[in-house]
């Protein structure tokens, strides 16, 4: 698992940890049934509290992307194909809200914004949606 953190950001540690494993169990980089680090080690190799690790498995595990198994570890759980969508369709959305609101500095209108999602779809060929 490769996970990295940034100090700096102004999203919170335990949530850039969070998306991060989101990110690599929905696309398949970890597998369901993977164990990952325990909370201690995760902690010592990002250099954070075993605090922020600690919220950001057990934030992932009440969603249910991650089991708790006590005494053995945690590892990433069985996710269905329906979750796995509506991930992807938040982190889309996410990513449309932070164009819409650059539009917004820039004047540039909701039907501009479209022209330019129909361009990038004829140009990779997937228009037939």
């Amino acid at each position: 698992m490769k996970l990295m953190v940034s100090a700096l950001s102004q999203i919170p540690i335990y949530e850039q940890i969070k998306q991060q494993i989101k990110e690599q169990v929905f696309s398949g980089d970890l597998k369901p049934g993977e164990q990952l680090p325990s909370i201690r080690t995760l902690a010592k190799e990002l250099k954070v509290g075993v605090i922020t690790s600690k919220r950001a498995y057990d934030d992932l595990c009440g969603e249910g992307v991650l089991v708790s198994h006590p005494g053995k570890g945690v590892f990433v759980g069985e996710i269905n194909e329906d979750d796995v969508k509506a991930a992807h369709l938040q982190m889309i959305e996410e990513q449309l809200r932070d164009v819409s609101n650059l539009a917004g500095q820039y004047s540039i209108s909701r039907e501009d914004i479209e022209m330019l999602i129909e361009k990038i779809y004829k140009e990779k060929g997937e228009m037939e949606q």
